[in-house]
């Protein structure tokens, strides 16, 4: 199972080279089914892996100008301090038993796996879903633009300090829409976003030290991430991404439903 879990941590890292987006969201069930990893320090370690490997493909789309230095610090400051308010003071304070229903307990480790698998079905959603024509809403929401980026990133950043994933499901979307970025620039200040906050979320957990950090696996796994978005990226300019897209939003769908299923039934 081991080297099954290396091989998906390949195919993480090529996914974020590819579109941007989606290594996160892979990482967690990889390290919690593959390597027998507590969801909760499956979290930390998906915040430390996506976040170095975000940030070293920053390098490359910042030189080619697809990076937006003043999007990243509209929606990113109030998603860093979120996420680290979320790791430091909130995630630990969770209850082993988070609730009961009857004679079922939710466990700490099966609440969070449950709200990841919600949240990965509600990222195929919006991954899978046509465009719309929205230009009347552009121009409604241009004055307010900057209130509604800082919000959303807020609270994209309490999603991924609970559940470990980056969003870039999430943020993709927000900087198009909103900050209406092209999809490249988004793309590389997404990934800007995503990296700065995940290091600064996984910084939570050492100063919480509420679990051992096996450094010696995390900066292996954080290599094999690495590698694989180099090989995403120079796929990008062969594979087109609306197909790859498409592709991607079905797995995780089935990924989502996968993990209600093992959680609750299996």
């Amino acid at each position: 199972m081991e080297l099954l879990g290396y091989v998906a941590i390949i195919l993480a890292g090529i996914c974020t080279g590819l579109i941007g987006a989606g290594g996160s969201i892979l990482t967690v069930p990889i390290l919690v089914y593959l390597f027998a990893i507590n969801p909760v320090t499956a979290t930390a370690y998906s915040l430390f892996v996506v976040g170095t490997t975000s940030l070293t493909g920053t390098f490359p789309k910042y030189k080619n100008g697809n990076v937006s230095l003043k999007m990243a610090v509209v929606f990113g400051i109030p998603s860093m301090i979120s996420i680290f308010l979320v790791r430091k003071f909130v995630l630990p304070q969770l209850p082993e038993i988070v609730f009961t229903i009857g004679n079922f307990q939710v466990s700490k480790s099966m609440f969070l796996m449950l709200f990841f698998a919600v949240l990965m079905i509600f990222a195929s959603y919006s991954t899978l879903k046509k465009r719309r024509e929205t230009s009347n809403l552009h121009i409604e929401i241009t004055e307010i633009q900057p209130f509604f980026v800082s919000l959303l990133g807020f609270i994209e950043g309490a999603i991924t300090g609970l559940v470990g994933a980056g969003g870039g499901f999430i943020i993709i979307p927000i900087l198009t829409l909103l900050a209406k970025l092209d999809i490249k620039k988004a793309i590389g200040t997404s990934l800007l976003i995503i990296g700065i906050k995940s290091v600064i979320g996984f910084s939570g957990d050492i100063i919480s030290a509420h679990f051992d950090i096996d450094w010696l696996f995390l900066i292996k796994i954080t290599l094999v991430c690495i590698f694989g978005m180099f090989i995403g990226n120079a796929l990008s300019k062969k594979i087109d991404g609306s197909k790859l897209k498409t592709g991607f939003g079905w797995f995780i769908l089935v990924m989502g439903i996968y993990i209600i299923m093992k959680e609750l039934v299996l």
